[in-house]
């Protein structure tokens, strides 16, 4: 009992360390890489840097993002119950923290202002494109570590729920639109008060949509990873030689599935096996080796749980 009560503190204790570096990185992107490009990521994010272009930056992005959020939680806290608790109060606070702490928006700590650093500034001049592409993917695997252990950074995301709850949009539907209202909204904030001479708000715009659409990839590809593994069918007149093969020569378990033929009218089995992605060659070569006619359907695997392959975190 005390062994399983001590795992479960190391677990969220580690939960917490991983939102909180997750909310590191997304704070560096936002705060270092794209509020001085002009280019908004969308959300409370956005609006938070909307609000700071409209005070000539007098309001710290960080703290406007923190005073936004927080009766956005409440709210949600109100309509969804406890869903929204202690994880996304920390994952916003630590978000906001950070951005205010990289640009050197805190108190004491405003020599730090990384968004001034030689680099940075090169970027921002002279390749413009990579710098919003650093931004982006910065955005997204901070989000998708917040993401990936049960913590969010409120926003458009308590939003979505509500309006899910309520009237029953689509959460993906709801935060398009939202996004799409604050980006739009930044563009023309941007154009009236001629933030940026040297680039067409509306580029600016095009920019932030193209940014958005790459960070939520990323945030897709932490959450579920890359493909690592492939389930294969094979329909082989030689399933006894096939699953030798599989077993002694590629050191992997298949499983035969009874099935029916319905061309020939006639009862065979289908061999269904999963290798990891770097195998995939060397079994479609071993099955075409023994029998040049076999039939193999390859599909892509979200996870496996067994043995010779390691869990998702």
């Amino acid at each position: 009992m005390v062994f399983q009560f001590k795992t479960k503190r190391s677990k969220v204790i580690r939960d917490y360390f991983i939102i909180t570096f997750g909310a590191a990185i997304m704070g560096l992107g936002i705060g270092v890489f794209l509020v001085d490009a002009h280019v908004v990521p969308g959300g409370v994010s956005g609006l938070s840097m909307t609000i700071s272009y409209l005070t000539n930056g007098y309001v710290p992005v960080g703290v406007t993002m923190w005073l936004l959020n927080l009766p956005l939680f409440l709210w949600g806290i109100k309509e969804l119950g406890t869903t929204f608790g202690t994880r996304t109060f920390w994952g916003f606070t630590s978000n906001a923290l950070f951005i205010d702490l990289f640009r050197g928006d805190i108190p004491g700590l405003r020599f730090i202002r990384l968004q001034d650093t030689q680099t940075i500034m090169d970027l921002r001049a002279h390749d413009f494109f990579f710098l919003i592409l650093i931004g982006a993917t910065l955005l997204g695997i901070g989000l998708g570590f917040v993401f990936k252990f049960k913590g969010t950074t409120a926003g458009s995301d308590i939003v979505a729920a509500i309006l899910h709850k309520r009237f029953g949009i689509k959460p993906g539907q709801a935060i398009m639109m939202t996004d799409f209202f604050i980006i739009s909204l930044a563009g023309i904030v941007i154009f009236t008060k001629n933030l940026s001479p040297d680039k067409p708000a509306m580029s600016l715009t095009l920019y932030a949509f193209f940014l958005l659409f790459i960070s939520s990839k990323i945030v897709d590809i932490v959450l579920d990873g890359f493909d690592y593994a492939r389930v294969a069918y094979i329909i082989s007149d030689k399933n006894d030689e096939i699953a030798d093969g599989i077993l002694n020569g590629l050191s992997r378990g298949a499983t035969a599935l009874k099935a029916r033929g319905i061309y020939r009218n006639i009862d065979r089995e289908v061999l269904m096996t999963v290798v990891p992605l770097k195998e995939l060659t060397s079994l479609t070569e071993m099955v075409k080796q023994i029998d040049s006619d076999a039939f193999i359907i390859i599909s892509n695997v979200h996870e496996v749980l067994g043995e010779g392959f390691r869990r998702r975190i």
